[in-house]
Order: C-alpha cells, then sequence, then structure tokens
C-alpha cells in the first residue's frame, strides 16, 4: 500500500509514462505530461489568489482536460473541489458559492461573483508561472458536490475521505491501472466526477465529451478500446436508438455501470441482451454514500427491476409512521453507514433522519425476503391521484419506450375530482411526430388505466439533463397558478 495525495498522484503518473494520454475529449487528447504541467501552473495561479489549504473551489467549467487540470491543481494546493454546472443561473451559482466560502469561482464571468476572483470559461494562467511540482498537501475532504435534492435549496455534500488514494492498490469497481474509461457524463455530477478523477490519478486514460452524443461515445469506446464505460439510463436510451448500433465495435468493454436514475426494465433486458449480462452492473447510492446496493445484469435477470443488495451499510424500509414494514410493501428507505465510518457532512441543510438515527434521501421502494432493494420514485415527485400512489419514474419508462419520444417527464397538476391528475411532459427525437391518441394506446398497452396521463405536452427542449435527472418540481411549479389550480 502507498497512499500518496490526489496532487502528488498526477504527478506520479506523469513522471511514470509521461506521453500517455491521460485525456481525451472532444477529439483532443492531452497527454499526462501536458496536464501534469497545466495543472501546476493553474495550482501557482490559484494559490496567488488567495487559495490555501482546506478551502472550497467552485468550478464551474465544461468536460475537458482543462476542468481536470483545475480539479487537480486544487488538490495540489491541498484544497476541495466544488464542482458546478458550467450552465448554472447566476443566481443559483451565487447561493453556492457563498455555501462554500470559495475564495476564487473558475468558469465565470468577471462581474458575477463580486469580491470574488472569477476566471472566465476561456481563462488560462500565464506561461510565465513555473509547472514544476509544488508542495506535497492533503485536502481535508477530496470532493464537495451539490445538490439541491426535493428542497431545492442547494447544498454542499462534502465527502469525508481526504483527497487521497492508493497507487498500488485496486482501485475498484472493475477500474483498472492504466486502463482506458469512457465517461461521458458532465463533471459537475458526482459519479462522473468521482470515478473518472480517481481513474486519472490510477492512471487511467479518460475518454469524455463536452455533451453527450451516443454515436460518438460509440465511436470512442472502439477508436479508444475503452475497458469501463460509466452511463445514465437515458444515455442507455440514447445508444440503443442509434440505427447502425451493432456496426461499432463493443468487445473491448469489460465493465459498464449505470446508475444515478430508474433504468426502464425493457431498456436494461435489451442492453444485457445486446452486451452480455456479465458486463452490466448498476449501482445504487446517494453522493452522501451511506450504503451501496449493486447488481450485475445477470442477477438482474433472475430479480427483474431490482437495484440489488446492500453491500455497503445498511438499509430499511420504514412506513410513514417510522415502522419497518414486511418485505414486498413499498415504504421510505433508510440507510445507515458501516459501524463507526462517517461518510460526509453537509453544509446548508440537515438530513432527514429516523427515531433511531437512520437517514433518508427521501426515495420509495421496497425490500423483498432476500433482501434485494427495488426502487419506486422519490418521495417527493409521488402522485396522489384519487386515492391512489403513482410513481412517476414508471410513466415515463412507458413513454420514452415510444420509438418517438427522446426524453419524459409525468408530473401531477392539480384537479378538483381527483385531487392530482397525471401530466406527461414529451421531447421527441429528431425529426419525429406523434400522434396523441396512438399514444395513450401504446401506453394502455403497459401502464394500468389510471396511470396514464391525462393530458399531454410536447417540450421544446431535451426534459432531462447530460446526466439523466428531471427536474419536477421545477417542471410542475411553471404550470400550477398562484392559487394552487393548474394552468394546464
Amino acid at each position: 500500500m502507498a497512499i500518496v495525495s490526489l496532487g502528488k498522484a498526477l504527478t506520479n503518473i506523469a513522471a511514470a509514462d509521461p506521453n500517455r494520454p491521460a485525456v481525451t475529449s472532444d477529439g483532443v487528447t492531452t497527454t499526462r505530461a501536458e496536464l501534469e504541467s497545466l495543472a501546476n501552473r493553474m495550482a501557482r495561479a490559484f494559490q496567488a489568489m488567495g487559495v490555501k489549504q482546506g478551502d472550497y473551489v467552485t468550478i464551474g467549467l465544461p468536460n475537458s482536460a482543462k476542468f481536470y487540470a483545475a480539479a487537480f491543481a486544487v488538490w495540489k494546493l491541498g484544497a476541495v473541489p466544488q464542482p458546478v454546472s458550467p450552465r448554472l443561473p447566476i443566481r443559483e451559482r451565487q447561493a453556492i458559492v457563498e455555501l462554500a466560502n470559495s475564495p476564487i469561482v473558475v468558469g465565470a464571468d468577471s462581474e458575477a461573483h463580486p469580491g470574488r476572483p472569477c476566471l472566465a470559461l476561456d481563462w488560462m494562467p500565464d506561461e510565465s508561472l513555473s509547472d514544476a511540482p509544488l508542495e506535497d498537501k492533503i485536502p481535508p475532504a477530496w470532493k464537495a458536490p451539490t445538490s439541491g435534492g426535493s428542497t431545492g435549496r442547494p447544498k454542499l455534500i462534502v465527502a469525508s475521505d481526504p483527497g487521497v488514494l492508493d497507487d498500488e492498490g485496486d482501485p475498484g469497481q472493475g477500474v483498472q491501472r492504466n486502463g482506458v474509461m469512457m465517461v461521458p457524463g458532465p463533471m459537475y455530477h458526482n459519479a462522473p466526477f468521482s470515478y473518472s478523477s480517481r481513474g486519472l490519478a490510477n492512471g487511467n486514460h479518460v475518454v469524455t465529451m463536452s455533451r453527450f452524443d451516443a454515436e460518438k461515445t460509440m465511436q470512442g469506446i472502439q477508436e479508444h478500446r475503452a475497458d469501463w464505460m460509466l452511463l445514465v439510463p437515458t444515455m442507455m436510451l440514447r445508444m440503443w436508438r442509434v440505427a447502425d448500433r451493432e456496426s461499432f465495435d463493443m468487445s473491448s468493454l469489460r465493465v459498464i455501470w449505470h446508475m444515478a436514475a430508474p433504468c426502464p426494465m425493457w431498456l436494461k433486458e435489451a442492453w444485457i441482451e445486446w452486451l452480455g449480462g456479465e458486463r452490466i452492473f448498476e449501482l445504487y447510492a446517494g453522493t452522501e454514500a451511506q450504503a451501496v446496493t449493486i447488481i450485475r445484469g445477470d442477477d438482474w435477470m433472475a430479480h427483474k427491476g431490482s437495484v440489488g443488495r446492500c453491500v455497503i451499510g445498511e438499509m430499511k424500509v420504514l412506513d410513514e409512521n417510522g415502522n419497518q414494514v414486511e418485505p414486498g410493501t413499498v415504504g421510505e428507505i433508510y440507510m445507515r453507514p458501516p459501524a463507526g465510518r462517517e461518510t460526509y457532512k453537509y453544509i446548508g441543510a440537515e438530513p432527514k433522519k429516523s427515531s433511531d438515527g437512520w437517514e433518508s434521501l427521501g426515495d420509495m421502494g421496497y425490500m423483498d425476503a432476500d433482501g434485494y432493494v427495488y426502487l419506486s420514485d422519490r418521495l417527493s415527485d409521488m402522485i396522489l391521484s384519487g386515492g391512489a400512489n403513482i410513481y412517476p419514474a414508471e410513466i415515463e419508462a412507458a413513454m420514452e419506450e415510444h420509438p418517438a419520444i427522446s426524453s419524459s417527464a409525468a408530473i401531477g397538476l392539480p384537479d378538483e375530482d381527483l385531487g392530482s391528475k397525471v401530466h406527461g411532459l414529451i421531447y421527441l427525437a429528431p425529426g419525429e411526430t406523434v400522434d396523441l391518441d396512438q399514444l395513450r394506446a401504446f401506453l394502455a398497452e403497459r401502464l394500468v388505466r389510471y396511470k396514464i396521463p391525462r393530458t399531454f405536452e410536447i417540450m421544446s427542449e431535451s426534459l432531462r439533463d447530460d446526466a439523466g435527472k428531471v427536474r419536477r418540481s421545477a417542471l410542475r411549479a411553471d404550470r400550477v397558478n398562484a392559487d394552487g389550480t393548474s394552468k394546464i
């Protein structure tokens, strides 16, 4: 075992093989030596602007070698990277920067955060700055991603682990040393950032892109012989619908992970048939990482719809009164980490806890008699219509099975008779049209009648971001009047 700081890990891999590719983004490849040089110059620039050990540093850059250089520059100073979307509205980013008390903001216009140095998207450190390694420092936490969760108010989720890794041990979860990772998701989301940055520190060549493209993802796998890939179900759907999907060589892939959103069962089965269940893994956990479930594709075929059994920490399902429910009964999922371990802390929020100290992320689901966990949906997104609990993810999975629909959302809107009515929002694939009566008939083959949306709305842009997330609460708020009645 050789524990080193994350900053030192980059220095080490650059020294070991300086010309090996480190990052390929949008077809442009940066070597280890080039990344190390840029990270060291960035670190010196950040240091001159006041960044010191233990600071949270907000980074709002698109996927690129520059993003990774900025993250490693922060680690090299013993500080904590705090990634955000480069497309985040200014007011939302201001709230996050205030929470983080970030001394600088990387990827923001100079006027956006008065009193703080802001480095624009095209900023680069002065060429005269030294690119030699810096004094080695260890960050007290290795990341501090953000989440709005069900409240809509931002919070920081600060990892409990310091910014170190074992650069001789097994990286875990199928990641090789000196392998090739395809990670097309946005780095401002926890999973792409966590897996790719640590994979990079373990010598992997990370292949990514500034915006997900299904065909370019498959081209990248084929060209660079990627052996490990991380996806969300939205990406899986778009890749599955590439017309000449079978023409791409996917044989180099040993491990394919998907997470972050529910995967429709039909789509999961299609991927298992395409690439083999032994290569496909699903993980369920929050950024908080109190507990984790994992399931491999061939095991999933025997437990369809499950996200697996708990392999780290513990989970249980409670009813609205805080009582543990019987196997097969839907309730709210609560978690706790292994004994004696803390996995995170919040800045700007408090965790939701049961009376005995277990924590909830707001997910609904059930556990079977063998301990396999099945998710229903977010508690905050559940639709109560005519006395029935309706889970949007089930409706969205059915809508997105329709070949004309690229992405969708199901929300509950106020209804005088039912309390709430199901409203379906759909974004069509390029060049497609849909007849709503035909869509209703299509859904009637997949959903019980009361789950079929009463109304539909065709959207002009995708309903999910690059990480497969959909903000149902915001969509609902836009369609409800101040007096609580529906606009639709």
